[in-house]
């Protein structure tokens, strides 16, 4: 790994309207350019709201409140809006929401869209005939017909759609790829070919670095070095990928974990499955402590009043925990 390309530092962002709701409350990671990283935990938890304000362009009712998301030299909420439109987003970071399929014009082609992408991201605008040789060839490169340009949405499969959705947020080559629930909507053999397009956009090094959101620990556990998992807003645990798998710390991961099926080579299953009791707490009103209380099995009356710092354990070296069983 190599210098930070991602830096988040204290990022807060909530929902409006009624009430307010906490989807991310105080995030801070960095990333390294090169590097896979996951973004884990249940729905609820705040994974595409962080995805969200990342990417420098949230949804409206999702406000940013405060924080640093810094992109190469970028800080993204402090530069000109016409300086993250052209030059930051898809050139540098580029953002595939869930459920991005469906943003395909459904009466466009596919090339059509991809003019009107071209032509709202740059200041320059090229000809026709230059976005269709720029689209070809990099369909091309990413293992796509050049043929689903011609196409119109409704004529491609969900799983040709979304890579064809993915082939264009790469157009540029941006260094980093922000993607939410890539997996999640397609049968195992489409999801076997997205790990596989994510897994050579990244060796043919179209792009440097893959920010992969999921609720699937096993489909992040295929392709990313490392993991943070995300409960009620906050980061409780990251680390190298195979750690975070072969030794969960915080219970929230714990339950997690093992509620993955699996099976030997024998079709028996290895261990019996677990729940995490309890439902996520209202976002409106987070608990005081740890967030993770009311459903901890090993909740202490500490955890209940303060809420625990994220802890740097010298025996594990980068895995790190946001957990009172492990203050010394």
């Amino acid at each position: 790994m190599s210098k930070n390309l991602l830096i988040v530092e204290d990022l807060r962002g909530y929902y409006t309207g009624a009430f307010q709701v906490y989807g991310v409350d105080g995030v801070t990671f960095n990333m390294s350019e090169g590097e896979i990283l996951g973004l884990a935990g249940e729905s609820g938890c705040g994974k595409s709201t962080l995805a969200e304000l990342i990417s420098g362009a949230p949804r409206p009712l999702l406000l940013y409140e405060s924080g640093r998301v810094q992109v190469h030299e970028y800080d993204i909420y402090q530069i000109d809006e016409e300086l993250l439109r052209t030059e930051v987003k898809c050139k540098i970071m580029s953002y595939v929401p869930q459920a991005s399929m469906e943003s395909l014009n459904p009466v466009k082609r596919i090339i059509d869209f991809i003019m009107d992408v071209v032509r709202e991201r740059t200041r320059k605008k090229p000809s026709k005939k230059e976005i269709i040789n720029l689209a070809a060839e990099h369909f091309t490169r990413v293992g796509l017909d050049k043929d689903v340009l011609k196409r119109y949405p409704h004529e491609l499969s969900g799983g040709m759609k979304q890579r064809a959705v993915i082939a264009i947020s790469t157009l540029w080559n941006p260094s980093l790829l922000i993607i939410d629930e890539p997996t999640s909507a397609l049968d195992v053999t489409s999801q076997k070919q997205m790990i596989k397009m994510l897994y050579d956009l990244k060796k043919e090094q179209i792009i440097k670095s893959i920010l992969f959101v999921s609720h699937d620990i096993a489909s992040l556990r295929q392709l990313c070095d490392r993991c943070l998992i995300m409960y009620c807003g906050v980061v409780v645990e990251t680390g190298k990928m195979d750690d975070i798998i072969n030794e969960p710390l915080h219970p929230y991961t714990q339950g997690l974990v093992s509620s993955i099926v699996s099976f030997n080579p024998d079709g028996t299953r290895p261990a019996v499955l677990r729940s995490i009791p309890g439902d996520q707490p209202d976002l409106r009103n987070p608990p005081p402590g740890c967030r993770f209380h009311p459903r901890c099995l090993q909740a202490m009356t500490h955890c209940k009043k303060f809420e625990p710092p994220m802890l740097q354990l010298p025996d594990k070296k980068d895995h790190d925990v946001k957990c009172w069983l492990f203050k010394k």
